[in-house]
């Protein structure tokens, strides 16, 4: 089987490619830089200079001459002040000329020096004897001439090779340029050509292979889940095709698993909905068919308490009033599960409501029981909203039922009160009645649950599980807040209605 490279070494390969490219351009680029460098710096340091300090010995040759002249010819010696300015100005010359390279064993540096030596002849046959007291004469003029002559000579000479020279190094800066010119490109293409590799090894090896593995991801995702997802290129991508094929598999697992599941919660659910149903409708039926006996039960019960009250001694009187409280209480309880065994099961329709107007209606319902505990009621602002209104009388008249039935020693102070919570309105009804343990925070929402024996506080251990499932019914929760320091307060939630123009929008 033919062996796979990995993503890393196909980028090994291409970087040393390309590096080497870069590297031999670099390196191309600074010789050819280098030589630039010394073809500028021997035209603007060298022969060019050397041009100028030719010309400055020139001058300086003429200065003497003319000043020799003039000193012959009119024997002031004022005129031999050129001579001299002449001399120090070819010793400068000559000694910056050597500095620059104009040296005996070059061509240039013999030039100079013949430059020298027919000056040295021309001083030495004119100009020494007049310097020594000779009579200066027209003769002395005369055979001045040739021998400055030979020295112009020499100098035209020297100036000729010091041009030339500082020509070859114009040439050869122009040729550097060229060189330098021509590299550049060189290096522009070898830079393009390096850049069209890597780009080319990228593509063909990383990019082409991802886009063929997403191109199947995401067929797999549209179109067909049950199509294998297959990778090619890098040794990296055939793991991650790998890795996707096997995560395509775990998926459909799971998914027939969940198709199994969602069948089998589908067929439960059903069998529960019909078992609800006919828990309900047994509830309804068991509820309706004991009123009537319980009625008779709870009437003969009366009458022969009212009866042979009395007439029976003291044991018979107790038997025939346990009788009556039963028979009561069997009646209660009874009412209280058909009426939790009805919320939700006939839905009534759900109307805009005002909360202030489901509390008076409440608090009308118990007003015996607020009169005989002398009880305070407050409430402040109280919203609108959605809802079935006789389940939404029970919840306010069951929470403030109980705030009255379980008081202290003083009256009952309960305040009702409402403010928004996002998209809710969070009720709260707060007593200083006797109170309740964290621990039982859940426990007095399950029905038939009581805190409480009979004889202390009356009641069916319903009511607060009716709110519970009126509440959640309504798309809201109910709970008791644990953080008061005395007392109760219940804490009941119910989402706010949509409309804007509905009930009061306060924030």
């Amino acid at each position: 089987m033919k062996p796979v490279w990995s993503i890393s070494r196909w980028a090994v390969l291409s970087g040393v490619i390309a590096g080497l490219l870069l590297g031999g351009a670099i390196v191309a680029g600074a010789l050819t830089l280098t030589n630039l460098t010394d073809s500028r710096a021997r035209l603007l340091d060298v022969t060019g200079p050397q041009v100028l300090q030719s010309t400055s010995l020139s001058t300086a040759m003429l200065n003497q001459e003319t000043g020799v002249r003039g000193y012959i010819l009119a024997g002031r010696s004022e005129f031999l002040e050129p001579y001299r300015d002449g001399l120090r100005a070819q010793d400068a010359a000559v000694a910056e000329l050597r500095r620059l390279g104009v040296v005996p064993g070059t061509a240039s540096g013999d030039e100079l020096d013949r430059v020298l030596s027919a000056a040295a002849t021309w001083r030495r046959t004119v100009i020494e004897p007049v310097l020594a007291g000779a009579p200066a004469t027209g003769a002395q003029v005369d055979a001045s001439k040739p021998l400055f002559d030979e020295v112009r000579a020499a100098l035209g000479v020297l100036q000729n090779r010091l041009e030339a020279d500082r020509l070859d190094a114009r040439e050869d800066l122009a040729a550097s340029a060229d060189v330098l010119r021509a590299m550049l490109v060189v290096i522009a293409v070898l830079l393009c050509a390096a850049f069209a590799l890597v780009f080319l090894v990228l593509h063909r090896k990383l990019i082409k292979p991802i886009r063929q593995l997403a191109s199947e991801v995401r067929d797999v995702a549209q179109t067909d889940v049950h199509r294998e997802v297959r990778g090619s290129g890098p040794k990296e991508m055939r793991e991650l095709a790998s890795d996707v094929e096997s995560l395509r598999s775990r998926v459909l697992e799971e998914v027939a698993q969940l198709e199994r599941a969602q069948e089998l919660i589908v067929t439960r659910t059903r069998e529960l909905e019909r078992s609800n149903s006919d828990l309900e409708q047994f509830a309804y039926v068991a509820s309706h068919d004991l009123q009537e006996p319980l009625r008779k039960v709870a009437s003969f019960c009366q009458l022969l308490q009212k009866r042979y009250q009395g007439k029976l001694d003291e044991r018979g009187d107790q038997y025939i009033g346990f009788a009556v409280d039963g028979a009561k209480r069997m009646q209660a309880l009874i009412n209280d599960l058909l009426a939790f065994s009805r919320v939700g099961r006939r839905p009534g329709e759900s109307i805009l409501l005002e909360s202030g107007e489901l509390l008076d209606t409440a608090l009308g319902n118990l007003e015996d029981a607020i009169a005989e505990s002398g009880a305070g009621i407050t409430h402040g602002e109280l919203p609108a909203v959605r809802g079935e209104k006789s389940l939404l009388v029970a919840v306010f008249q069951n929470l403030v039922g109980n705030a009255i039935k379980f008081r202290g020693e003083e009256p009952p102070e309960i305040e009702i009160s409402a403010e928004r919570d996002g998209d809710d309105w969070r009720f709260s009804v707060t007593d200083n009645g006797i109170g309740i343990s964290d621990e039982y925070a859940e426990r007095i929402f399950v029905i038939f649950q009581r805190l409480h024996g009979r004889g202390e506080y009356p009641g069916t251990g319903i009511g607060l599980a009716l709110c519970r499932k009126i509440v959640e019914h309504h798309g809201g929760r109910i709970w008791l807040d644990t953080t008061v320091a005395s007392g109760t307060r219940f804490c009941f939630t119910l989402p706010a209605a949509q409309n804007p123009d509905e009930g009061n929008e306060q924030a």
